[in-house]
């Protein structure tokens, strides 16, 4: 029976837990992470899910300590997999499998390599992202792709919704490629790093609406970032924030401020943007008393 260990967190983690089950695959330990009390914890958890199939578990703070490496090894995994790990594991580790490590990475390599790819796609207004499935190397999201899962991402789609296609993507391709990779017949293909970019991490601040943008970077930016995550915001004169936490591109309309403003037409609520384009501001949330509002 083939061995496995994993690393692995959130959603994809869980289902590509699954995946391996179903398999037949032996996963002899499973390493997460503790649950952060300062985050809101909207996925399904790791270590519920491993407790359930009577898989021996452990939350280090850090993976890459001796005494993990040494679990690992113990373990004598065939094979070492990385679903949706928050940390870099070292050569050591990448080294304890003896057929391979491999991780499924939330976008379509080797563009998005990083941290939060479904994040950076949806603020980029990509229309195209997916799940890839690659072999781990010292250097991020750089190994060879065994096997690749797109999905499409509409116009108006939160990240929130985006991930949500991304899980189903990895399970897919994990799914798809795991009995060849057993066998040893999964093709490995070294992708060209120069056709993609690598991101870093997100921080709240970085919602904070920058008026003078375009009507469809805005847009682009409160999808990417409404909740579950922070959420967009811009500063209010009296030193509040209002959180715009959906919008809609109002086509049908053209600006009627000189300035980029925030008012009520009826019942519906607008921005006026500095391109001449209008946002339809379908949820926001702080104290706003529905008096037109200038934004920049």
């Amino acid at each position: 029976m083939t061995r496995a260990v994993v690393f692995g967190y959130h959603n994809v983690g869980v289902r590509c837990l699954k995946v391996l089950l179903a398999h037949g695959i032996d996963v002899r330990l499973v390493v997460t992470h503790e649950d952060s009390p300062n985050e809101t914890i909207w996925f399904d958890s790791m270590a519920r899910t491993a407790a359930e199939y009577g898989i021996p578990t452990i939350t280090p703070e850090h993976a890459n300590r001796p005494a993990v490496l040494a679990q690992v090894e113990d373990c004598r995994p065939d094979f070492l997999f990385s679903f949706y790990y928050r940390s870099m594991l070292n050569p050591a580790l990448l080294h304890a499998a003896s057929r391979g490590a491999y991780n499924m990475h939330g976008s379509l390599l080797p563009k998005y390599r990083g941290r939060v790819p479904v994040n950076w796609a949806v603020l980029h207004g990509e229309r195209e992202t997916g799940a890839t499935l690659h072999r781990m190397v010292e250097k991020p999201d750089a190994g060879e792709i065994v096997a690749q899962q797109a999905v499409p991402i509409l116009p108006d789609d939160t990240a929130f919704e985006v991930f949500g296609k991304v899980t189903i993507a990895a399970e897919m391709a994990l799914d798809r490629a795991l009995p060849q990779l057993v066998a040893g017949t999964a093709p490995h293909v070294m992708p060209d790093l120069k056709a993609g970019s690598y991101f870093g991490g997100r921080k709240p601040e970085d919602g904070r609406i920058d008026w003078t943008k375009p009507a469809h970077e805005i847009h682009n930016l409160v999808r990417a970032v409404a909740p579950p995550y922070p959420g967009a915001f811009t500063d209010l004169p009296d030193g509040g924030q209002l959180r715009v936490l959906r919008t809609l591109r109002a086509f049908d309309r053209t600006a009627v401020h000189a300035r980029p403003t925030l008012y009520r037409d009826g019942d519906a609520v607008y921005a006026d943007c500095a391109d001449g384009n209008v946002l339809r501001v379908v949820a926001w949330d702080g104290e706003w008393d529905g008096a037109p509002l200038p934004l920049a």
